[in-house]
């Protein structure tokens, strides 16, 4: 034999063609998830882009007709709940849901450190093939589970035992009539009997107060703080709503959200709390969201979206702006707004209704609105019997000497705007005035 020559025993070339028949079947199931999160990417943009092709940049853009087809509605409303898929963020999801929660990319990593235990590799592979399995099985529980639910949630009628006034009287009637008007609008337009959306993303933005089992859908710039100051009084983690900061309020994290329960929780909840949202006039709460976030300074609107808007729609920024993101003007947010290839994501802040809080899926029990806020919040905390002494508090989070954005302050922001753009902004949160009733605005 030649010093140069290698024999291998029988057990040598069996370990290394496991090794790589291993090797080979992780690589294998990587670049399946590669290539399913490629496509679930590519999906989401077209159905972005989709969802917003009629609102492309202004300055090429032709104007949208001003009254749209039952069909044209119908559209809409679908394109608000894109295919349903499986939730992408395990981290919320708790080890008892029906849906495994370790993502195949930890079921990699934790394979590829067993390797190095030759004698381990057999089982490791039997027991990696019993996971991929079991979450197989678990997608297919969620579905099922998922689509026994009744969709569109029913609705229930409101519980006026605890309400001792006679003074509400108006306040009732009014609420029935915006929850009947709702229903039908629906009913009439949805066409969509079971949701296609994402699940914990349709559930993102309501919290809960399991004390007097209360669900609210956070609305920003629709009274959402001072919301949640009543929510944090009801939970019992502080004595009066006046006594709570802002960022106690917005980053101190002391309240659930629907989407951290468990799928049982989720269903429970839904079906028997009552669930409220408060909503307010789009054009309003869109220029009361660019007064807060660009008229002010402001560590992350600025950078992230301030810059973004700055460069792309603003000719011949001066290099101070493009460093900042300060001083963005009202038509270059509305340019970004209305463009299907925004430089940035959309925000909650001027996001529509109809996609924060799906209100043709999840059926709410209590329809409030900005402008007639007080009366609207005082009358459901009679109703889910919170203590006497609690009202709503009346103050401005911030800003507290700006004046409010109103009917006149609007104006003052739309004359800055031609006509052709004024109608897109309609179109774009038409389905937001046509689901809760508003008056279309002077254009």
């Amino acid at each position: 034999m030649q010093p140069s020559e290698v024999v291998m025993n029988p057990k040598q070339v069996f370990l290394s063609v496991l090794i790589f028949g291993v090797a080979g079947l992780l690589l294998f199931i990587y670049l399946q998830v590669w290539i399913e999160e490629q496509h679930t990417e590519r999906a989401e943009k077209k159905r972005e882009q989709k969802a917003t092709s009629e609102w492309v940049p202004v300055n090429y853009l032709q104007p949208t007709p001003r009254i749209m087809t039952r069909e044209k509605i119908q559209e809409h409303i679908i394109s608000q709940n894109p295919k349903f898929h499986m939730p992408e963020e395990p981290k919320k999801i708790k080890e008892n849901f029906l849906v495994n929660s370790e993502r195949p990319t930890g079921l990699l990593t934790e394979i590829s450190h067993s390797q190095e235990k030759d004698q381990a590799l057999g089982k490791t592979t039997k027991s990696s093939t019993k996971k991929l399995i079991a979450k197989h099985q678990g997608t297919k529980t969620f579905f099922r589970k998922f689509n026994e639910m009744n969709w569109p949630l029913e609705i229930s009628p409101l519980n006026k035992s605890l309400v001792k006034d006679n003074k509400w009287k108006n306040v009732y009637a009014t609420q029935e009539k915006r929850r009947s008007f709702l229903q039908e609008f629906c009913q009439k337009y949805g066409g969509v009997s079971r949701p296609q959306s994402h699940l914990f993303h349709m559930i993102s933005r309501i919290y809960v107060e399991d004390k007097h089992k209360i669900l609210y859908c956070e609305v920003p710039k629709a009274g959402c703080s001072n919301w949640k100051r009543i929510l944090m009084v009801l939970n019992g983690l502080a004595s009066s709503a006046y006594n709570i900061s802002h960022n106690a309020v917005h980053y101190g994290k002391h309240l659930k959200k629907l989407d951290s329960f468990d799928l049982k929780g989720i269903y429970t909840r839904l079906n028997t709390y009552t669930k409220a949202v408060f909503v307010r006039d789009p054009m309003e709460r869109l220029v009361s969201a660019f007064r807060d976030k660009f008229e002010h300074p402001n560590s992350y609107y600025h950078p992230v979206f301030g810059k973004a808007i700055i460069k792309k729609y603003r000719p011949n920024a001066c290099e101070e702006a493009l460093n900042n993101g300060s001083g963005v003007k009202f038509k270059e947010f509305i340019h970004y707004l209305l463009d299907s290839h925004r430089p940035v994501g959309m925000d909650i802040h001027w996001e529509k209704v109809s996609k924060l809080c799906y209100p043709c899926l999840i059926n709410y029990d209590f329809v409030g609105k900005f402008e007639t806020l007080e009366e609207d919040a005082n009358y459901f905390l009679q109703l889910i019997g919170a203590p006497k002494e609690l009202t709503f508090p009346n103050f401005k989070d911030r800003h507290s000497s700006d004046e409010r954005t109103n009917v006149q302050v609007v104006k003052q922001y739309l004359k800055d705007l031609t006509r052709t753009e004024r109608q897109l902004i309609y179109d774009f949160y038409y389905l937001d005035y046509l689901m809760f009733n508003y008056t279309m605005p002077f254009l």
